[in-house]
């Protein structure tokens, strides 16, 4: 029986085990607050992030179960990313109007793509907002770190795929919804722009930073963080009907 699984099956007060959990999974909880931090202000400091996914990595270990089939890693995974996004949620930096902003962009980009049948250009949306496109990149430098979680709350909410390992019984309705949900969610990214679903991919599946992406594209890492936040955007304009 491995450490993780004695820990599940024993008392809190099992300091051997959880020492060995922290120090086996401590590069995993480094990892996952450096990759966040990228996207964040500097007013963010990282190791308050590792301090909530330490938390989140010790949440892991009282309630994985190896039964389910996922690996201890995967699971831990999802709790430690949603102790940090709930440690960002809880001391939310950016003012109402980045918030405001956001969301204007999201309603303009989806007008655009009802009336013309494809995606938003960059032009497009800044000449509906009234805008220069300098200004417009601007403002999705602005929101870059307040739509760093976004992706995060459209494909994890954080229980959605952790509660499969839990005790809890299934609700067949939520089940439902959930995998529809995700089935739109799927479509959405595929109909992104080539680059932009090419970005997310390196960010979220090859978990590059904004620098190594950067290379990639063969742009600055401040165009990337713009476009970042103005796909996270698009997406929201796309699943408009399933967030509200």
């Amino acid at each position: 029986m491995n450490g993780v699984s004695m820990y599940s099956k024993t008392s809190a007060s099992n300091y051997s085990s959880m020492a060995e959990l922290v120090e086996q999974h401590a590069t995993l909880v480094k990892r996952i607050a450096y990759h966040l931090i990228a996207r964040l202000p500097h007013t963010v400091d990282v190791d308050d992030l590792i301090q909530a996914g330490m938390i989140g990595l010790l949440d892991a270990a009282q309630h994985y179960n190896a039964e389910q089939g996922a690996s201890f890693e995967t699971y831990a995974g999802i709790r430690i990313r949603g102790s940090m996004l709930d440690e960002i949620r809880r001391n939310d930096w950016a003012p109402r109007s980045v918030h405001r902003k956001a969301r204007e962009i999201a309603e303009i980009m989806q007008e655009i793509e009802q009336q013309k049948g494809r995606n938003a250009q960059d032009s497009e949306v800044a000449e509906a907002l009234g805008i220069s496109i300098e200004e417009y990149h601007h403002q999705l430098h602005d929101s870059a770190g307040h739509q760093v979680f976004s992706l995060d709350e459209f494909s994890d909410s954080d229980e959605v795929n952790a509660q499969p390992i839990s005790n809890h019984e299934s609700d067949p309705d939520k089940d439902t919804q959930t995998s529809g949900f995700q089935e739109a969610l799927a479509n959405a990214i595929n109909t992104l722009p080539e680059r932009e679903r090419l970005m997310m991919g390196l960010y979220y599946n090859e978990e590059l930073n904004l620098k190594e992406i950067g290379e990639v594209l063969n742009v600055s890492e401040s165009r990337v963080s713009q476009i970042h936040s103005q796909t996270i955007i698009r997406l929201r304009s796309k699943l408009n009907d399933w967030l509200n």
